[in-house]
């Protein structure tokens, strides 16, 4: 208890927050599904430090993930705080994203079941529902390679996500982006309810459905990410955000400490 109140001594208000926030999505995490043991992961940029970012020490499972025990790592590498190492893959894939979108302070990974059997098919990302349809021209896609310690790698990362806000990593899983954890959230949410749509439609074996270019269109042009002010609190993504967080104090505020 005394190390917790000695992190938060040492942090600004909006550091402390942040790890708060990112501490409840990787919570969320575990009570959606999308864990994998102890390998994937979640990143927040630093307030007031764009080149540091917060990431989960690499041994801990999700629902062991606190404000406090998150470790602070910068671009190059360095582990500026805490008592734990980070998973290299995770650093290659971080890094490469937050460094080449400025606009970005979020960025989310997941190896799904779901998210990755769609990442394995050749035809990416189908309109067959209302979740697809909303964030379909969101998203990116970027071909199987080992992240680990490959600089190239890296920056093909970074030049495939481009102006999007999440990326289909071909046999690989899952990554949204997002300026603030309410944003890239709800799309990560509704990019794996999208991949599992689409899994279930494929494996029927029932004659697909695919709707208007217009009605596509039109289901599109609602989605709030990248367009709404960050952090607005009657935005959608922060009333969602928020209710979320309230379920999660409820049931263990434990990701708080």
């Amino acid at each position: 208890m005394a190390s917790n109140l000695k992190i938060r001594q040492q942090v600004s208000p909006e550091e402390w927050a942040l790890r708060q926030d990112l501490a409840a999505c990787y919570r969320l995490f575990v009570k959606y599904g999308w864990t994998d043991l102890i390998f994937t992961h979640l990143s927040a940029r630093v307030p007031g430090q764009p080149d540091h970012y917060l990431i989960n020490p690499y041994g801990l499972l999700f629902q062991e993930i606190t404000a406090s025990n998150l470790i602070k790592v910068d671009f190059s590498g360095r582990v500026i705080s805490g008592e734990y190492p980070y998973n290299e893959a995770g650093h290659a894939i971080h890094s490469a994203v937050l460094r080449a979108r400025s606009d970005i302070n979020v960025a989310l990974h997941s190896h799904t079941r779901a998210g990755t059997a769609v990442s394995a098919m050749e035809c990416g990302l189908l309109p067959l529902s209302q979740q697809a349809n909303e964030i379909g021209n969101l998203v990116c896609y970027h071909r199987y390679d080992v992240a680990t310690d490959n600089e190239d790698e890296c920056a093909r990362l970074g030049k495939d996500l481009a102006d999007k806000w999440a990326m289909i990593m071909n046999n690989h899983g899952l990554l949204t982006v997002g300026r603030d954890m309410a944003e890239a959230f709800y799309l990560l949410y509704t990019l794996e309810n999208a991949c599992k749509i689409q899994v279930d439609v494929m494996a029927s074996g029932a004659k697909q459905i695919i709707p208007s270019p217009e009605a596509i269109a039109a289901v599109a042009q609602f989605s709030l990410i990248g367009k709404a002010k960050a952090g607005d609190p009657e935005s959608y993504l922060q009333r969602n955000w928020q209710a979320l967080v309230r379920m999660l104090d409820h049931a263990d505020q434990s990701f708080r400490q």
